[in-house]
């Protein structure tokens, strides 16, 4: 299976939290709490400190995200190529999903 069929293989448990991380520093370089802010604005949804600091360090520890240097107390985040290629191959079988339940649910439900 390739990656782009599974675009989420690599990404381990939460793969999920992992995405909005990966999209959120799509749009630059943050922080954990703005971090936070921006998934919450972003997809309604609340990352615990416990979840983005695990999944920031999954991240990190496989090349998709670079740790920068510490401003004060807070630590910026930065998302590498490898990150980007890989929430790009995940958007990219996202739409393909999205396109072929939209046709099905036309088909079979007569649903716009």
């Amino acid at each position: 299976m390739t990656t782009l069929e599974n675009p989420l293989a690599g990404l381990g448990r939460n793969a999920g939290a992992a995405i909005l991380i990966l999209s959120s520093l799509a749009g630059g370089e943050k922080h954990g709490y703005a971090l936070v802010k921006d998934v919450q604005e972003f997809a309604g949804v609340h990352l615990p400190p416990g979840t983005l600091y695990q999944v920031l360090a999954r991240l990190e520890s496989r090349g998709m995200i670079l740790a920068l240097e510490a401003d004060e107390r807070r630590r910026p985040y930065r998302l590498t190529a490898q990150g980007a290629t890989v929430l790009a191959e995940y958007i990219t079988a996202q739409q393909r999903v999205l396109q072929i339940g939209q046709a099905r649910l036309k088909r079979s439900w007569s649903v716009a």
